[in-house]
């Protein structure tokens, strides 16, 4: 007896992924509205205050000497385990293989390199910003520090602001950027801002950066998610090219031609016809009646004389014909037809 193998877990998955259509006309390209830009500049002004409060040694400096000196990896030790694989989520490279797989998975499906051109775009400003700001405060991280209560900036450090929250805000926030529908984006923003609340916290437990250091690293990440819609051109201009590319040198194997693309013309705009004066009615006048005149001239092409039926021409025997000559053939209008049952 033969059964059908039961539908698993992954089955069901495969096949829900199965059915989403291919070149979705439903997303939307994020703008920078005005909501967006409001939120950019607040954040701005929040990474600024930090970095003020850091490089002044406020009072957010003493609060990261006394998360130090409380040691959490000690006081709660039972999930030190669960915490040193939970940080990986923040690391730049695990999360960026991960994610690069799911994008590029979407971008062969909807047959756009937008996804995969997005998660460049954001991983190199992220670079870009965030490496920037390491090696220009060098600022030295807990396990480093030399003096009690100092900011340890300037001493040669790498780890203000975070550079493990940060991607984790980037990495994981771009599948809400990148979403479908509203509904999707909701819940994806949600669950990328928990992983990265989870993996700044992480490292304050762990006791590898500052409090003041997560703060900075969500700000940053949060920075570069707000500011994509400003790289949007450079990404449609980048995939535009990357396909003319590949369609050349798939023309250059094939020995095809590629169709050149239509170029963009700016509308014409007409100015419009001045009314028309007296002069101008009268040379119109004389222009149809020279018209009227040649058209009712008789064509130079034409035989002049009056018009001959075809009965009465006489028959002319083709040049170079085979038919042989008959001299007694008469024209139809005097030859004579024979009566039959005296008709």
């Amino acid at each position: 007896m033969r059964t059908e193998p039961k539908a698993g877990r992954w089955d069901w998955l495969f096949h829900r992924l199965d059915r989403e259509p291919q070149r979705p006309t439903h997303i939307d390209v994020p703008r920078m509205t005005r909501h967006r830009a409001a939120l950019f500049g607040a954040t701005l002004a929040f990474y600024l205050a930090i970095v003020w409060l850091v490089v002044t040694t406020s009072w957010l400096v003493r609060l990261d000497w006394q998360v130090m000196f409380f040691r959490p990896y000690q006081q709660w030790s039972h999930i030190h385990a669960f915490v040193d694989y939970y940080v990986v989520l923040g690391q730049r490279g695990p999360t960026a293989v991960m994610v690069a797989a799911w994008l590029g998975w979407r971008s062969w499906r909807q047959h756009t390199l937008r996804p995969l051109l997005t998660l460049g775009a954001s991983l190199l400003l992220l670079n870009l910003t965030v490496g920037a700001a390491k090696i220009g405060m060098g600022r030295l991280g807990p396990h480093y520090a030399t003096v009690i209560g100092s900011n340890e900036m300037g001493m040669g450090g790498d780890i203000f602001p975070s550079g493990h929250t940060a991607n984790a805000v980037v990495t994981w926030g771009i599948l809400a950027y990148l979403a479908s529908t509203p509904r999707a984006r909701r819940w994806l923003s949600a669950l990328s801002a928990v992983v990265a609340l989870g993996v700044g916290m992480s490292t304050v437990y762990l006791g590898t950066h500052w409090l003041s250091d997560v703060l900075l690293g969500w700000a940053a990440g949060l920075l570069i998610l707000l500011a994509l819609p400003w790289a949007e051109p450079p990404i449609a201009r980048a995939e535009a090219w990357i396909l003319d590319l590949r369609d050349r040198r798939r023309a250059r194997t094939t020995g095809t031609v590629p169709a050149p693309a239509a170029p963009v013309t700016a509308p014409v705009r007409l100015k419009p016809r001045p009314a028309a004066t007296a002069q101008d009615e009268t040379a119109a006048a004389a222009r149809d009646t020279l018209t009227a005149a040649r058209a009712a001239r008789a064509p130079a092409f034409l035989a002049p004389g009056p018009h001959t039926a075809r009965s009465e021409r006489t028959p002319v025997t083709p040049a170079g014909s085979r038919r042989p000559p008959h001299p007694e053939r008469l024209p139809r209008s005097t030859a004579t037809r024979p009566l039959t049952n005296g008709g």
